[in-house]
């Protein structure tokens, strides 16, 4: 065993993070909670085993390289120039109100030195973590809508300003006494510009040049061992020759490949690598925890806490309101910020691997984090109570949905009309059908390009959001044929039908769902028809594989409606779809 240091090390780390991460999976929490958790149980500050923490914080480092990396191969100017509105003023005022907030605290009511309350003062603003964001708007089924592009375009300038902080931290540890302070900040920032200026000059027709020609080879191994070469040979370059930090040296790496053709093939190939490494990462920054320790500062845990979650949901609402962003996208906003993630552990363990933080201070950044991860899902579970209890203060709810409701038609004029809530690929395929078949239809959308392309095919439209506005009054939906809700956007929709069934009981509604809870919830609030494309799919399947073993149509069709009738359920069988089964069966058996 002993003669393994490495393998032991590696395989001691990585059973703790399976074995956590599945403990956190079953109390529906994140896995990074349980590789967290893995890490403190394998830590020398608790019973039992203790990894080589030399090792690990090895392993750590190339976790850091491989996570920047991906962050790099996201980063994407477009997505946070189409956001700049709301992304720009709310990202840097939070860091403006909250950073001097959270120092002062720090300062005068913990005594933490200047330089620990600035960078945990600056963490709070600028690491909320991206992956438990994405995955909590994934299971909201929020991430393609316009509330999610908001918020993924504000995690991008988070992004970008986390890692100019990273840029500046070995600065302030390096600072020499006799030399003024911005001197040495101008020195650090001028390495980081030269940096970048190489990358993007050189770094962009060789690298993607290179990776380009090693796909010619049709060797998927040269493909794989030349990504990893290139994410840390040029973390470990950007290190040696500029003296800034892996993160930057990876970060630009990983922006100059998301600019080639080649960006999907290389997250595809990366990722394994990425995954384990970033595990490690997470386990390391456990393995630094004194359960103890943080016994010893459950105030300042639970104040910094209270901080990050109540400091940034109340800011993000405020600018909403002051700003008039609209009130979905405020509401997704402050329920994912009111957290910070593995941002916060690299600024956390550089500031202690460079003397600016101490293990006691750290150990109160990594538990609040770990709460705030932790209690961050059940905010988003409170998007529609939020909602609907802002909606009955008028002044503020018109404030923040002064998005204009502008008809691009004369909608009062519409009757016997087919009413089309969101322009995607299911949406414009409606659309056109129902041109075709000269139906009247007026289309609902907020996207302002997909608005332009309409208006040059000259269908009626209404500019306005369903889940914030009056624009179902404006669209007649009481004088409409049937109402279609296609946007992927579960909890707007459920909004939508409410509101519908408000103005009309009887007028069709066909939706869309993402989940299958959401399903059953929009058939509990009024839908006529609710569709969900994963089991219809699935449908399709049962039907073709059927039609192609030789069971007769007409009963096979009638067995589907009979299952899309039971609202999808196919747990249990139904006396009618038994009863088509056994038809099915009887008439195969006569036929052969």
């Amino acid at each position: 065993m002993h003669d393994f240091p490495l393998l032991v090390n590696i395989t001691v780390a990585l059973i703790a993070a399976v074995v956590g991460g599945l403990l956190a999976r079953l109390v529906r929490l994140p896995t990074m909670v349980g590789y967290l958790l893995g890490g403190i149980v394998i830590g020398p500050f608790t019973p039992g085993y203790v990894s080589d923490m030399s090792t690990i914080k090895q392993l750590a480092d190339l976790g850091i390289v491989f996570l920047m990396f991906g962050v790099g191969l996201h980063f994407s100017l477009q997505d946070l120039w189409m956001v700049r509105r709301i992304a720009f003023p709310g990202a840097l005022l939070q860091m403006v109100i909250l950073t001097p907030l959270v120092m002062l605290i720090t300062t005068f009511l913990w005594g933490w030195s200047l330089s620990a309350s600035l960078l945990v003062g600056l963490a709070v603003p600028l690491a909320t973590s991206t992956v438990v964001m994405l995955r909590n708007l994934m299971d909201q089924g929020l991430l393609n809508t316009l509330p999610g592009k908001v918020t993924v375009g504000w995690l991008v300038l988070e992004d970008l300003l986390t890692v100019l902080v990273l840029v500046l931290i070995p600065a302030f540890s390096a600072h020499p006494s006799g030399s003024p302070l911005w001197q040495t900040i101008s020195l650090a920032l001028l390495k980081a510009v030269a940096f970048a200026a190489v990358m993007l000059l050189a770094g962009t027709h060789l690298i993607p040049g290179l990776l380009r020609w090693l796909s010619f080879t049709h060797s998927r191994e040269l493909f794989i061992v030349a990504t990893v070469v290139v994410t840390i040979g040029t973390a470990i370059s950007a290190a040696a020759f500029f003296g800034v930090s892996l993160a930057l040296g990876a970060f630009l790496a990983g922006a100059v490949i998301n600019e080639s053709m080649l960006s999907q093939q290389v997250e595809r190939e990366i990722l394994p690598f990425r995954e384990t490494f970033t595990v490690l990462f997470f386990v390391s920054i456990g393995m630094l925890v004194n359960p103890l320790q943080m016994v010893g500062h459950i105030w300042e845990i639970f104040g910094l806490t209270a901080i990050i979650i109540a400091g940034k949901y109340a800011l993000t609402l405020l600018f909403g309101i002051v700003f008039a962003w609209p009130a979905r996208t405020t509401f997704v906003l402050a329920a994912g910020k009111a957290q910070i993630g593995e941002f916060s552990f690299i600024l956390g363990e550089t500031g202690v691997a460079l003397g600016l933080l101490a293990t006691a201070q750290y150990s109160v950044l990594l538990a609040s984090a770990i709460l705030t991860i932790i209690l961050n899902p059940f905010l988003f579970r409170t998007l529609p109570w939020t909602e609907k209890q802002i909606s009955k203060v008028p002044a503020l709810w018109s404030r923040m949905n002064k998005l204009p409701v502008a008809a691009l038609t004369d909608a009062d004029a519409y009757h016997d009309h087919v009413v089309i809530i969101g322009y995607g690929r299911v949406g414009e395929h409606i659309i056109h059908l129902l041109g075709l078949l000269d139906v009247p239809r007026l289309v609902v959308e907020l996207n302002v390009q997909r608005i332009q392309a309409l208006a040059t095919q000259h269908i009626p439209i209404l500019y306005g959001d369903v889940a914030s506005s009056d624009i179902l009054s404006h669209a007649q939906v009481q004088r409409a044929r049937a109402v279609v809700i296609t946007i992927p956007d579960e909890t707007a929709s459920e909004i939508a039908v409410m509101r519908i069934r408000q103005i009309s009981r009887g007028v069709p509604i066909i939706v869309r769902a993402v989940t299958q809870e959401g399903l059953q919830r929009l058939f509990a609030l009024g839908a006529t028809a609710v569709i969900q494309p994963e089991l219809e799919g699935g449908l399709e399947i049962i039907q073709q594989t059927l039609l192609r073993l030789g069971f007769p149509n007409q009963e096979i069709r009638e067995y589907t409606d009979r299952v899309r009738n039971d609202h999808y359920n196919i747990d249990t069988l139904t006396n009618a779809e038994r009863h088509t089964l056994e038809n099915i069966r009887a008439q195969k058996s006569n036929h052969d």
